[in-house]
């Protein structure tokens, strides 16, 4: 993607169901666990570069040794830094200690982190918060080994000033109102409600404290615990829980938003938020990494028995489309084909954008995410060009020569590598004039390849905010001289905020919404703008469920076509000698070539849960008043 787009977090969490001696035994090493952790987390760093945090527990230790360990980093290079200061106090106890290296027991009981479950998180901030006190996992502690909750996600919640102000009415005092720090009191308050009673249930069936607390690990219901913490939760989530005892749960929203992959097998369970870390991590085949159905938790009891359970009624999947255009990793085998059939299925668009012209059109794509549907838009290109010469074979197959027809099939779709991104170079200058030439200068070009004839097509994953396309690559494209450039989103535009994770909140900061409004006032139809304020204005105090997205009406006036045509406009500038013109991916086409992934809240409005038409009018709203806030 050519803007700079932050979004989702990434979760990794194993059980392993074997004692340490056994890994120890199998794979040389009882650190088995934590290297593997290290792993998931790494082969997800897309997820997420401003911090990550690991945390883990020991199964059945004695009263007064340390069960949970934690370590959060929010450095240059977190993952990194949370396991080296993981490898360094490892290292310092086995050094201290050389009668911890072949016995199992004494590594488990004295050194840190070594233990059967563990949890990781990949973040990035949606808010632009960076502090150490932002990064996952959460804790939240307790003397009671059942009532230690240890909580990371993939979510955003849309109702975070209804779900807080729902725990100061059951008697808390949460110390922030965030979403993570919400969603885990409110879990946390029914998780002591269960023990509560459980303990109750113990102490009148004769059993002491001590006794009791075995019972209270084995009857602790995890599933009515995340049933009744639930109700009222707005938002695409992937989250994932340990308790201090060893059960642990990882639970995804009723829509599918947000997504998650586990893999079980008799030595361990592991999760994770894309399917090809798992299979790469360990080795195993597509069809064996499940996907944790939408509404239910997979949850892991201390024992090991594994169960997936329905927490809330599944509603209409919605995963998220962005996942497969651009946010997951691209060796998923299905992501790889979607993003593939992205490239195709806007072949048709690109070739009358060119005048069918193929002989004189070079193609290639903004590195280095679009690689993958530029390979699809070439195979569609090359087809076509096939076809072509097909065609023109039968119709002269009479005249043809073998020198003709040597020439003939010697054509080829032109293909190069002409935008190449200076991965070095930051906009550390914040005055404006200084800034813009620096942007312009984030990408390089590939001279001699273009001659003055040829049309450059550049395919890109997405079109959000079109600074880096105005202030740099068209720019950059133009010194090659070619006759036109055609710029492809393989994503529709994107005319709607996010609410469930992906940073772009704000709808003045869409260059499809800037494009409508212009639209509007060329054609005397502002007026559509104060209306959906006022029609917004409304529905202010409205309960969520009951909301109309009113935004939509930006739009309703236009061809999808003529607010591309508009933004090409935008994007371009006086300075610009070629002609410009930009294609973005239709949402019917987005549906056919990602089937399974049928969120599109951001191309449509279509929100997929309540609190999304709140947030889309709160936007506009934001936008209408001048407010520099966000809507959720």
């Amino acid at each position: 993607m050519s803007d700079a787009l932050k979004h989702e977090c990434g979760i990794a969490l194993i059980r392993l169901l074997k004692p340490l001696e056994f890994y120890k035994e199998k794979y040389g090493t009882a650190f088995y666990g934590i290297q593997k952790m290290y792993l998931l987390m790494e082969k997800q760093h897309n997820r997420g570069q401003d911090g990550a945090g690991f945390a883990s527990i020991k199964l059945d230790v004695e009263p007064g040794e340390r069960y949970i360990s934690r370590v959060r980093s929010n450095h240059a290079q977190p993952i990194q830094d949370v396991f080296a200061q993981i490898n360094d106090r490892i290292n310092e106890e086995m050094a201290a200690h050389p009668e911890y290296a072949d016995d199992v027991a004494l590594q488990k009981h004295k050194i840190p982190y070594l233990g059967e479950l563990f949890l990781g998180h990949v973040r990035y901030g949606t808010f632009g918060k960076n502090s150490i006190e932002s990064v996952h996992p959460f804790l939240r502690q307790n003397n009671w080994m059942h009532r230690n909750l240890i909580l990371a996600g993939n979510f955003n919640m849309t109702n975070v000033k209804e779900l807080f102000q729902s725990l100061v009415e059951l008697g808390q005092h949460p110390k922030e109102m965030a979403d993570t720090v919400t969603v885990m009191e409110k879990i946390g308050h029914f998780l002591d409600d269960e023990v509560t009673d459980l303990y109750q249930e113990c102490k009148n069936n004769g059993l002491t404290k001590r006794e009791a607390s075995p019972v209270i690990a084995e009857k602790l219901d995890v599933a009515k615990i995340l049933t009744r913490a639930s109700k009222n939760l707005d938002g695409g989530y992937a989250m994932a829980g340990l308790l201090g005892h060893g059960d642990s749960f990882v639970f995804r929203d009723p829509a599918g938003i947000r997504p998650a992959y586990f893999y079980q097998d008799d030595e361990i369970v592991v999760v994770a938020s894309e399917r090809p870390v798992i299979q790469t991590v360990f080795n195993v085949p597509f069809e064996k990494v499940q996907e944790i159905e939408p509404g239910n938790a997979l949850i892991i009891k201390k024992n090991g028995t594994v169960s997936m359970q329905e927490i809330l009624p599944p509603t209409v999947k919605k995963a998220c489309s962005f996942e497969r255009i651009y946010f997951s990793r691209g060796s998923d085998a299905e992501i790889y084909q979607e993003r593939k059939t992205l490239g195709r299925l806007i072949l048709p668009a690109v070739l009358k954008s060119i005048d069918q012209d193929t002989d004189n059109t070079v193609f290639s794509y903004i590195p280095n995410t679009a690689e993958t549907s530029f390979y699809g838009l070439v195979e569609a290109a090359q087809d076509f060009l096939n076809q072509r010469k097909n065609n023109y074979i039968l119709q002269n197959r009479n005249t043809l020569t073998k020198e003709s027809l040597q020439e003939l099939l010697a054509v080829k779709i032109r293909t190069e590598k002409v935008a190449i991104k200076d991965a070095k170079l930051r906009t550390f200058i914040t005055e404006d004039s200084s800034r813009d030439d620096l942007v312009a200068h984030v990408y390089d070009v590939t001279y001699g390849v273009i001659k003055p004839t040829d049309n450059l097509v550049i395919i890109d994953d997405s079109i959000v905010r079109g600074t880096t396309l105005k202030m740099s690559i068209i720019k950059m494209m133009d010194r090659l001289n070619p006759k036109r450039i055609v710029v492809v989103s393989s994503a529709p535009q994107i005319r709607y905020p996010d609410c469930y994770g992906i940073d772009m909140a704000k709808l003045e900061g869409l260059v499809a919404f800037k494009a409508a409004l212009e639209l509007l006032k060329e054609r005397n139809l502002y007026h559509i703008v104060d209306e959906v304020y006022a029609k917004c204005k409304a529905q202010e105090n409205f309960k969520d469920s009951e909301v109309v997205n009113y935004v939509t009406a930006i739009y309703a006036p236009f061809e999808a076509q003529e607010v591309s045509d508009k933004i090409a406009e935008m994007l371009s500038s006086p300075e610009i000698k070629a002609e410009v013109k930009i294609i973005f991916q239709t949402v019917e086409d987005l549906h056919i070539a990602c089937p399974k992934n049928l969120g599109d809240w951001y191309f449509t409005g279509d929100y997929p849960t309540p609190g999304g038409n709140r947030v889309v009018n709160r936007a506009f709203m934001n936008f209408y008043e001048g407010k520099d806030a966000r809507a959720y």
